[in-house]
């Protein structure tokens, strides 16, 4: 009886600990949230934490690495002033994560106020450290276009 009842404990321990481990919708979606306000804040420290050193970044003008991402907020050549998120999705494969945002970006562009309609992807993989972001993506839709979930 006292083994059966260790082996119960121990079952459920491990099972509650899985399940501790599990990465969840909410961290990720909290994860991007923070990240679109480290964008309007210019806080490259904690963009550069996040980001993954080969991370790649998709925009409407061309496609750059981490380091000029981060040199492009620093110097407010793109201010991303707010991100209004409109509907969020996330799916997860083993580490990685995939964020789906359907957003309104008010940004400043070399000097130009600009809002557009983005549906932006983010890509996320998981590490000893925490979550990397390895790209996001900016793609331009219509303000009808919807995620599917």
């Amino acid at each position: 009886m006292k083994k059966q009842f260790l082996l119960l404990t121990f079952l459920l321990l491990n099972t509650t600990l899985s399940f501790a481990q599990a990465p969840s919708e909410k961290e990720l979606i909290q994860l991007s949230l923070e990240k679109w306000q480290w964008m309007s804040d210019k806080n490259v420290e904690k963009l550069k934490d996040l980001f993954d050193d080969k991370a790649k970044f998709v925009h409407m003008s061309g496609t750059w690495k981490k380091e000029e991402e981060l040199n492009i907020i620093a110097s407010g050549s793109i201010w991303y002033r707010k991100a209004t998120v409109k509907d969020t999705a996330v799916e997860f494969f083993g580490n990685t994560a995939i964020v789906w945002n359907r957003i309104t970006l008010d940004a400043v562009v070399r000097e130009q106020v600009v809002v557009t309609e983005f549906t932006v992807t983010e890509v996320y993989h998981k590490q000893d450290t925490g979550w990397k972001m390895l790209n996001l993506t900016f793609s331009s839709v219509r303000d009808t276009h919807q995620i599917k979930h």
